[in-house]
């Protein structure tokens, strides 16, 4: 069965990061099994620290090759070196700045290894001060014809570290009046905005963020598109997005999630993907 292109690719396989943190052999496994199932075009590339790719290719059987997402966890230099055979790195993730830091340094850096190896980079910027001025130098070299986007947080393991729908809507228009596309991580466990009963936290729905992204894209008010980052209505964000499934995804590259068969639930229960339960 196919996926709808308004949701293809939409998962980043982020087994092995917390609050999953699956061994690299556990997370390898179960990729092969998300790559040869009915659902396969739904799921990106298994997202893989720059420290474990060694260990990565000591895992995979003779010919095979693994398009893999490289997250930086430790020198920008290591996320860009050659990767081992069978690793083929299609997109390389890295962190600029911590909140309160200017991006700027490290963006100027990761702008460089882009340009020199050519490999889709996500340069991820903290939604705090130097955000504009980092999304302005990262569409500026994609205009130049380098292969970058943005990247940014919607949770973590604290309260301020999810955004509200008002600074996630300015951020995501934003992006648009750009034309920078831009990819999400952390919290968006679940299809509908929620708040979690262990931890008090609301997190954003990534139904949301879709209905939002689309809204952006025909050049809705932020205060409409917050309006549907905080909606916690389901039909009206079905509404929003079934019109448009056989439409490509607007600039929302998609999102990693430690669990692909979470939301592969949600969808199918709020009938927005059919296949085998």
């Amino acid at each position: 069965m196919s996926t709808p292109p308004l949701l293809a690719q939409l998962l980043d396989d982020a087994a092995v990061f917390p609050p999953g943190s699956a061994t690299l052999p556990d997370a390898v496994a179960a990729h092969r099994e998300h790559r040869r199932a009915w659902y396969a075009s739904l799921v990106g590339p298994l997202l893989v620290p720059a420290s474990q790719l060694a260990e990565l290719a000591r895992l995979l059987t003779p010919g095979e090759e693994l398009g893999v997402g490289v997250i930086g966890d430790g020198p920008l230099a290591d996320c860009f070196a050659r990767p081992p055979a069978g690793v083929r790195v299609v997109q390389v993730e890295a962190a600029m700045a911590r909140r309160g830091e200017d991006p700027q340094p490290a963006l100027q850096d990761f702008l460089s290894r882009v340009r020199e190896r050519g490999v889709p980079g996500f340069a991820e910027i903290p939604l705090a001060w130097g955000l504009l001025a980092a999304l302005d130098a990262l569409a500026a070299a994609r205009a130049d014809g380098l292969p970058v986007s943005a990247k940014f947080r919607t949770g973590g393991l604290a309260a301020e570290l999810f955004p509200t729908p008002m600074e996630l809507a300015a951020v995501i228009i934003a992006c648009h009046e750009r034309e920078l596309p831009f990819k999400l991580t952390a919290g968006l466990h679940h299809a509908i905005r929620h708040t979690d009963p262990e931890t008090g936290f609301t997190h954003h729905g990534f139904l949301n963020v879709l209905a939002a992204a689309c809204a952006a894209a025909e050049g809705t008010e932020v205060t409409e598109v917050a309006g549907l980052l905080a909606t916690t209505q389901p039909l009206t964000l079905i509404e929003a997005v079934r019109a448009r499934r056989t439409q490509d995804r607007p600039l929302w590259v998609g999102f990693g999630t430690c669990s692909i068969p979470e939301p592969l639930a949600d969808l199918q229960k709020l009938g927005l993907l059919d296949g085998r339960a």
